[in-house]
């Protein structure tokens, strides 16, 4: 397999963060695949393994038409409680989801798979982490709700809000990975680069 081959990277996802947040590291995908897949939970699936379940069917789909090359996926789930939260797409689903995480703690869990080529044929060797960071809002009044409603950064957000966007204003603590509420955790993925191989500047 050639070196060419054998250090290709496709970023199986269409957000415009996660290649930002690869770029911050110094690390620029060949391709840009996003996975076309169903991403409605299961019954009784948890918020982690949700994220960690699409973030595997993403690359695995992208895997099939990118032979030899290394293939990254991810998938960020917001969470209350057991509660997994849209991506909220309508100013409805962005107010019930602001009214949700307004005065409280939530989780966003971040599921993030690599599958790398082994040089054996078509085999490929699947690397995982989950990643999960705490966040608090504060209590939001109608007035900043509004606010953040009219500027529409929420827009096709998981649980309805960019952290880094005019939201930060409103977020009072963070626990763990700041990277990973963005869209992409960037400690474990260069974990997951390293280990399989593949060089970092």
């Amino acid at each position: 397999m050639s070196t060419e081959t054998t250090h290709r990277l496709v970023l199986a996802s269409a957000s415009p963060r996660r290649l930002d947040l690869l770029r911050q590291i110094g690390v620029v995908p060949d391709a840009v695949d996003p996975a076309d897949i169903d991403e409605s939970p299961l019954p009784r699936e948890l918020p982690p393994q949700h994220a960690l379940r699409l973030a595997g069917e993403k690359a695995a789909a992208v895997a099939a038409r990118h032979p030899g090359a290394f293939v990254l996926a991810a998938d960020t789930v917001v969470a209350c409680g057991r509660r997994i939260l849209p991506k909220a797409e309508e100013e409805k689903q962005a107010r019930a989801c602001l009214g949700l995480l307004s005065g409280r703690r939530h989780r966003v869990f971040g599921g993030v798979v690599l599958l790398s080529p082994t040089g054996d044929g078509e085999a490929l060797r699947q690397s995982d982490r989950l990643v999960r960071t705490d966040v608090t809002f504060k209590s939001l009044s109608h007035e900043e709700t509004e606010s953040y409603i009219a500027c529409g950064e929420w827009q096709g957000k998981a649980g309805g809000y960019a952290i880094q966007g005019r939201v930060a204003a409103h977020v009072r603590w963070i626990g763990g990975s700041y990277s990973n509420v963005v869209g992409l955790p960037l400690f474990e993925v260069a974990a997951l680069l390293r280990g399989a191989g593949f060089p970092l500047p």
